[in-house]
């Protein structure tokens, strides 16, 4: 498989969180030596009551888990939106050697948006980054995910 392929798992993954009402961000954890899906999912704060429940956060637990090492050393992370702050400090940690994501994210991406977390004297381990991969498809998502929720918002009242 791809770049493309297991990006294509993310969205999947993204849409599959729209579905359950969380913003449509999902995440694929890849051993690049052997191909092995480790782990994959999507955003999940609202649903199980934890705000740090984003796609990339629960595809580094799971695959920690099950590796039984907190190190994901070698392994690929596929996520349709540029991490944040607190997702690129958990790649860090876990020192992914490659992320890979789709739609950039000017306002709370810490990739090349932001902060670029990866590139401050604090940030211990960089991972190789490619941004762009799927793009159109993952920020469609994410824009008609909103789109959805002004409009309705917007007949509630609320807006």
């Amino acid at each position: 498989m791809n770049d493309e392929d297991y990006m294509r798992l993310a969205l999947m993954e993204a849409q599959a969180a729209s579905l359950r009402g969380e913003v449509p961000v999902g995440a694929v954890l890849v051993n690049p030596e052997t191909d092995e899906i480790i782990a994959k999912t999507g955003n999940a704060p609202i649903g199980i009551c934890d705000p740090t429940a984003h796609a990339e956060i629960l595809a580094l637990r799971d695959g920690a888990y099950k590796t039984e090492n907190y190190r994901l050393t070698g392994f690929d992370l596929y996520v349709t939106l540029e991490p944040c702050v607190m997702c690129a400090g958990a790649i860090a940690n876990a020192r992914i050697r490659r992320v890979i994501y789709g739609a950039s994210d000017p306002k709370g991406g810490a990739v090349h948006s932001g902060v670029r977390f990866f590139e401050q004297p604090s940030c211990h381990h960089r991972p190789e980054v490619t941004e762009g991969v799927l793009a159109d498809e993952a920020s469609a998502l994410l824009k008609s995910f909103f789109k959805a929720r002004r409009r309705k918002a917007k007949r509630k009242g609320q807006i």
